[in-house]
C-alpha cells in the first residue's frame, strides 16, 4: 500500500488567550494521498484555516503552538521541524492560496515581480528566466494577454484575476500539495466556477494534491474526493464525498448538506424548504470539553452527549463519524 503524502495524527493546536490556553484543534487525524483532493468543511471558527497554518508552520507567533500530535510530509515530521527547514518547504513543496488576494498581494509591486520573487527564492532562477516563467504561469492560469498583464499592479486587476495570480504564485514551484483557503471568497458564481475548473485542470496536469478549505458543501461536491467535516476544532465526520452527501452520519454534516438547495434537490428529486443549523459555534472557552460540543445545537441530543466526548465510529467505505447517534442519523 502506498504511503500517504501527508499524514496528520492526533494533532492538537493551542492558542494562548486572555482567558487561558484553548485547544483550537483537538485530536485531529487525516491522510492525503499524492494527487488526491480533500476538503475541510465547516462554519467559520471550526479550525479549518488553523489546521492549514499548522501544516505550513505559520501559527501566530508566541500565542500559537502545536501541543501534541504529528504532521508527517513524505515521512518527514513537520511539527518539530526548524524554521529554516520550513522556509524551504513553504512555497516549494507545500503552497497555500490565502483567503483574500488583495491583502495577500503586495500593492507596490507588479504581479510579475511577485511571481518572479518566488521563483528566484526557491528555484535560483535568474531575473530574466524568472520573468519569462512568470508570464508562462499567468498564461497557464488563463489571464488574457499575459505578456502585458505581467506588468500590472494588483489594483489594476479584478477579484477573479487577482485570485488567478495567487494560484500562479502557489503553483510556481510545482508543489506536491496546494492548500486553497476559501479560494472563491467574495467572487461571483461565474468566476467561482472558473476558478474550480482551473484548479481541477491544473491538478490533472501537474498531479498536485489539493486541500480545499470551505464552508460550502456545494464547492466540496465540485472539487473534492474526500472531506473532513470539522466542528469546534474536532473531526465530526470524514470519508468519501459522495458517501457523506448521500448518507451523512453526523447531525452537523446533515445540517450543512440541507443548507444547499441544489444538493437536496438532487438527493430527494423534489424542492424542499431551505433549512438552517440553529445556534452558533461555541467560543474558544468551550473547546476541549469532555462532551459533544455540537450538543447545544443538535436535535438528537441525549444525556450521554453531555456526559462524554463521542468516539469515532467507522463505517464501510472509509467513512467515520464522531457521534453517539451515528447509527441512527
Amino acid at each position: 500500500m502506498t504511503a500517504p503524502l501527508l499524514k496528520v495524527e492526533n494533532l492538537r493546536i493551542e492558542l494562548t488567550t486572555r482567558a487561558g490556553v484553548a485547544p483550537v484543534i483537538d485530536d485531529l487525524s487525516f491522510e492525503l494521498g499524492a494527487g488526491e483532493s480533500i476538503s475541510f468543511v465547516g462554519e467559520s471558527g471550526c479550525g479549518k484555516s488553523m489546521t492549514a497554518l499548522g501544516i505550513m508552520g505559520l501559527l501566530p507567533d508566541k500565542i500559537g503552538r502545536i501541543a501534541s500530535g504529528s504532521i508527517a510530509f513524505n515521512g518527514e515530521e513537520l511539527s518539530t521541524a526548524p524554521e529554516a527547514r520550513m522556509r524551504q518547504i513553504r512555497g516549494n513543496d507545500i503552497s497555500m492560496i490565502f483567503q483574500e488576494p488583495m491583502t495577500s498581494l503586495n500593492p507596490v509591486y507588479t504581479v510579475g515581480e511577485q511571481i518572479a520573487e518566488v521563483l528566484r527564492a526557491h528555484q535560483n532562477l535568474s531575473k530574466p528566466a524568472a520573468w519569462a516563467k512568470a508570464i508562462e504561469l499567468l498564461d497557464a492560469v488563463r489571464i488574457p494577454n499575459a505578456q502585458r498583464r505581467v506588468n500590472d499592479y494588483p489594483f489594476q486587476m479584478s477579484g477573479g484575476q487577482r485570485q488567478r495570480v495567487m494560484i500562479a504564485i502557489a503553483l510556481a514551484c510545482e508543489p506536491k500539495i496546494l492548500i486553497a483557503d476559501e479560494p472563491t471568497t467574495a467572487l461571483d458564481v461565474t468566476v467561482q466556477a472558473q476558478i474550480f475548473d482551473l484548479l481541477n485542470d491544473l491538478k490533472r496536469q501537474t498531479g498536485t494534491a489539493i486541500i480545499m478549505i470551505t464552508h460550502d458543501m456545494g464547492a466540496v461536491a465540485e472539487m473534492a474526493e474526500r472531506m473532513v467535516v470539522m466542528y469546534a476544532g474536532r473531526n465530526a465526520e470524514q470519508g468519501p464525498v459522495e458517501q457523506i452527501i448521500d448518507h451523512p452520519r453526523h447531525p452537523y454534516s446533515r445540517g450543512l448538506i440541507s443548507c444547499v438547495p441544489h444538493i437536496m434537490a438532487t438527493l430527494t428529486e423534489e424542492r424542499l424548504p431551505l433549512t438552517e443549523v440553529a445556534g452558533i459555534v461555541p467560543s474558544l472557552r468551550e473547546f476541549g470539553k469532555n462532551q459533544c460540543l455540537f450538543a447545544s445545537r443538535c436535535t438528537m441530543v441525549s444525556q450521554k452527549c453531555l456526559d462524554a466526548r463521542p468516539p469515532e465510529v467507522a463505517f464501510d467505505g472509509g467513512q467515520m463519524s464522531a457521534c453517539w447517534h451515528a447509527e441512527e442519523v
